[in-house]
């Protein structure tokens, strides 16, 4: 990784840049200066079309307008987070502010300013292109030289379909707002500290709470993106079927390296961390070291989904045969979570209690538990004392979109204690986990662990699976594992 350039004197600048120390070079000449003013080429891009979702964010836009008439609101991209010295983590925009504008770069901030005709007047604060008079273009460490180049203003109101404005004006400008505001907090400190005496942590709340729950129905834009990420999660299980050997040759690690590229070359990134658990590693929920053994005869639960490059992630579940066939005990509990899964499935529909759909997963599985002698029935008790969860552990699913788990701001009666309307998009994902160490249970099955996960659209009149291209029945999970390695 390249060391920046410094100015010889920073002070004279319009904006310092921050130098590196120990940097090779002790400054910039007078003429090297006036050499890297001079000479390149115009790159304004005058032809460019609105991002494909422009419609759609204006329309959310509109109803962030109307639900809080006469109120300055304020929701911040974020700002870059430092990963060890002067490296940053990559930087993915606040899903709130990605939602309400199709933009995902650092330091940006959206705001609605009341407006004297009713309704708001939208802003777009952004950096402009670095600064080519000053230096900071190759000098600054965030420079076009360094990082690549940003967006002119120019460009970004016909990306985005909002006026933009320079982001380094907008602390000022916020400091002399009057009027009632509204901040998404967490994610820039500079902005909250510019409005630290206009907001209060209640009204705020408030904020972050609507734009929760405008993503519980999905609009056709969003559909289409989590389909697209769904399809190249499949494609993600294929490229992991294909090189298991390789991966019990190695680790998990070759199993998440897999599936990783295709997120990267199809999408943005993985959605979260990739789960690649084999063997009792299942039975930790959220096994993202990926670190352990791959090996024949054992289980492998695969918990990963592409993110695509508009933020919309896949969440799927499956869990393999690593030689390719159940044996006798682990299609015994694969076939009970299918068969759980499937009851999940079935109630998902318009107009049901979000929560039947857990329900009837649970029954399924506390069923196959009473009937296996590992805890004693009826079922009624056992649902009723919860006792199946010592193996069934989490809840049936959850909201899926622009997060893994969407919408978790959303009030509770509006969302698990709500009722699934046409749009809304969930995971159905039961599990069984038999812990190693779990004396309870037969020897046998300790260390099995099994979660079978789907992505499913609610519909007008029923429902739609769209992570159907990967199979679930174990008998077609085995035949589709040996075409893959034919």
């Amino acid at each position: 990784m390249a060391d920046e350039l410094t100015p010889e004197n920073p002070e004279e600048t319009e904006e310092p840049i921050k130098q590196r120390k120990n940097g090779l070079y002790p400054g910039v000449s007078d003429e090297l200066a006036e050499s890297m003013q001079s000479g390149w080429a115009d790159t304004e891009l005058r032809d460019l079309e609105p991002v494909p979702q422009a419609a759609e964010t204006a329309a959310r836009r509109a109803a962030l307008s109307a639900r809080f008439p006469g109120e300055r609101l304020v929701i911040p991209a974020g700002n870059l987070k430092t990963r060890s010295n002067d490296t940053e983590y990559a930087f993915r925009a606040s899903v709130e502010y990605a939602y309400l504008t199709g933009n995902q770069t650092e330091d940006g901030v959206l705001v609605l300013e009341p407006a004297a005709s009713g309704g708001h007047t939208a802003t777009l604060y952004l950096l402009p292109r670095s600064d080519r008079e000053n230096g900071e273009f190759w000098l600054s460490g965030q420079g076009e030289l360094w990082v690549g180049r940003r967006h002119s203003l120019t460009e970004a109101e016909k990306l985005y379909g909002i006026p933009a404005s320079d982001v380094r004006e907008l602390a000022d400008a916020l400091r002399e707002a009057t009027g009632p505001v509204r901040v998404v907090r967490g994610y820039d400190a500079g902005v909250e500290a510019a409005l630290t005496d206009k907001v209060t942590a209640e009204r705020d709340e408030e904020l972050r709470v609507f734009l929760s729950e405008a993503r519980l129905v999905k609009d056709a834009f969003e559909i289409g993106e989590l389909q697209k990420a769904v399809d190249s999660t499949v494609r993600g299980f294929e490229d992991v079927v294909k090189v298991l050997d390789k991966a019990e040759a190695t680790s998990e690690r070759y199993i998440e390296g897999t599936f990783f590229l295709r997120a990267r070359v199809e999408g943005n990134d993985v959605g979260y961390g990739t789960i690649a658990a084999a063997g009792p590693h299942a039975c930790t929920l959220h096994w993202v070291r990926n670190d352990g053994p791959v090996r024949s005869g054992d289980l492998l639960l695969l918990d990963a989904g592409v993110e695509t490059h508009t933020y919309y992630t896949a969440d799927v579940t499956r869990t393999l045969p690593i030689n390719g066939r159940f044996s006798a005990l682990q299609k015994k509990i694969y076939d009970a979570v299918y068969d759980a899964q499937e009851a999940g499935i079935a109630a998902v529909q318009p107009g049901a209690k979000y929560r039947d759909f857990h329900g009837a997963a649970q029954r399924v599985l506390t069923e196959r538990l009473v009937e296996w002698g590992l805890v004693e029935g009826p079922v009624e008790r056992v649902l009723e004392l919860g006792l199946q969860r010592r193996w069934t552990l989490h809840g049936t699913g959850h909201m899926l979109g622009m997060d893994v788990h969407d919408c978790a701001a959303a009030r509770t009666e509006t969302y698990v204690e709500g009722v699934l309307e046409p749009g809304m998009v969930l995971t159905v994902e039961p599990g069984l986990y038999f812990q190693a160490d779990d004396l309870t249970v037969p020897e046998e099955y300790r260390g099995v662990g099994v979660r079978i996960e789907d992505d499913i659209l609610v519909t007008e009149s029923g429902n739609r699976n769209l992570s159907d291209g990967l199979p679930r029945r174990s008998d077609e999970v085995e035949t589709w594992m040996a075409s893959l390695k034919g």
